[in-house]
């Protein structure tokens, strides 16, 4: 506005001065033209240039605006990715520990389990033992008595005749006597 304001001033001037009418030279009425030209062109161009200058600079300005709040937002969910972050590092600490823990009892757990499968395997071992023992004994005693149920026999038939009979019923006469008066006394 004040650059028109001095070319109408000037364009007064030289009006007044000289007049309207035809100037030869050619410098001075390029100069005027020019400036009169550059009048208009400022003064319609220009409010169209400061129109999209100031367009211009509110659509930086809200563009700044909005990167700012983006940023801000940026800096809000890193933030929450790092507490989120902090969070998943101490759960996994705990369930670490957890897992240690739990590993832990299992171990015992388990060591107390064969300890008791062992307990009752040697148990088992020792009853399997003892029942082969005496299962052995058993034979061993059946096959001792044939034995000497057999050589009973074979005694018998070769030694068995009247002499002998009264013998051994005398003897278990004798046994019985004796046996029958210490009853009595």
């Amino acid at each position: 506005m004040e650059v028109n304001m001095s070319i109408l001033i000037l364009l007064a001037e030289i009006s007044t001065e000289k007049g309207f009418g035809f100037n030869g030279n050619i410098l001075e009425t390029n100069i005027l033209n020019l400036a009169v030209v550059l009048a208009i062109v400022i003064s319609f161009v220009g409010d169209a240039l400061r129109s999209l200058l100031e367009n211009r600079k509110q659509t930086i300005v809200s563009n700044l605006e909005e990167a700012e709040k983006k940023s801000k937002e940026a800096r809000e969910r890193l933030t929450q990715a790092k507490n989120q972050l902090e969070e998943a590092r101490k759960k996994a600490l705990e369930i670490r520990k957890q897992g240690l823990i739990t590993a832990e009892q299992e171990k015992k757990q388990c060591i107390r389990q064969t300890e008791d499968d062992i307990a009752r395997l040697e148990d088992l071992k020792s009853q399997t033992l003892q029942v082969q023992q005496q299962k052995a004994i058993a034979q061993v005693s059946q096959q001792v008595i044939a034995l000497a149920i057999s050589q009973v026999r074979e005694k018998l038939n070769t030694r068995l005749n009247a002499p002998f009979h009264d013998s051994v019923n005398n003897f278990n006469i004798v046994l019985f006597t004796n046996y029958k008066g210490k009853k009595e006394a």
